[in-house]
């Protein structure tokens, strides 16, 4: 008898501050943008409080329900392309990971909390849509980060189950949303220190960047499977 396939794996990779190590210009546009209509914000606090989060949950915390999130979206978009346009680049040993998970047959996602527009600025503009099996932005769920809905689809359109999927993030947020679908997570401190993770038990790794990552190690460090904590 022929021994079953070995189950799908998978590598889902938030976008920002993960892929590319963008977020003090996602912050500096905020708050740049916000100081525009009228509030004076904290970046440290601003951070702390958005990270993770849609871009309309961001603009109804500070601006309210009832404002017009699509227009004062793409108006903070222009101001975030306009500071981060000319250092548009992946972190370091990104594209090492991904073509060794490539040839060991790991699927590749993004799961993002990020619109359309800006997903197509980072992936086309470092032309690396094609590199990914599945996609899955803000458009693509009803309920942001830290719920798993973003790594639970991305995980049904890689075919793998959620405990033989791996997530890569920079922010607590992320990290909860992976805790929520049972599944591990490697923490890039491109954005905060190591201590901000320190609650979580779904962490295998904290590392600055995917250079020191090999694909057969971080897949053995994640057994037992945890049970998921869906919301």
């Amino acid at each position: 008898m022929n021994a079953p396939a070995p189950a799908q794996r998978a590598f889902l990779f938030d976008m920002d501050g993960t892929i590319v190590d963008n977020m003090a210009f996602h912050t500096t546009s905020w708050l740049a943008f916000f100081e525009r209509h009228g509030h004076a914000l904290d970046a440290d606090a601003f951070f702390r409080d958005t990270a993770g989060r849609q871009g309309h949950e961001i603009i109804a915390k500070y601006l309210g329900e009832d404002a017009d999130h699509v227009t004062l979206l793409a108006e903070k978009e222009i101001v975030y392309r306009e500071l981060y346009g000319p250092h548009l680049a992946t972190v370091a040993g990104f594209d090492r990971l991904i073509a060794s998970a490539r040839q060991a047959g790991v699927g590749l996602v993004v799961g993002t909390a990020a619109p359309a527009e800006n997903i197509a600025f980072t992936l086309d503009g470092l032309d690396l849509r094609h590199r990914f099996d599945a996609i899955v932005g803000a458009a693509d769920v009803e309920r942001g980060k830290p719920h798993p809905d973003v790594f639970l689809k991305g995980a049904l359109l890689a075919g793998a189950l959620p405990h033989n999927c791996i997530v890569f993030e920079d922010a607590p947020l992320g990290v909860e949303a992976a805790r929520r679908a049972g599944m591990r997570v490697v923490v890039l401190t491109t954005t905060l220190p190591a201590e901000a993770f320190a609650a979580f038990d779904n962490v295998i790794a904290i590392v600055p960047d995917f250079s020191s990552l090999d694909v057969d190690a971080l897949f053995a460090s994640v057994a037992p499977a945890l049970a998921p904590h869906h919301q």
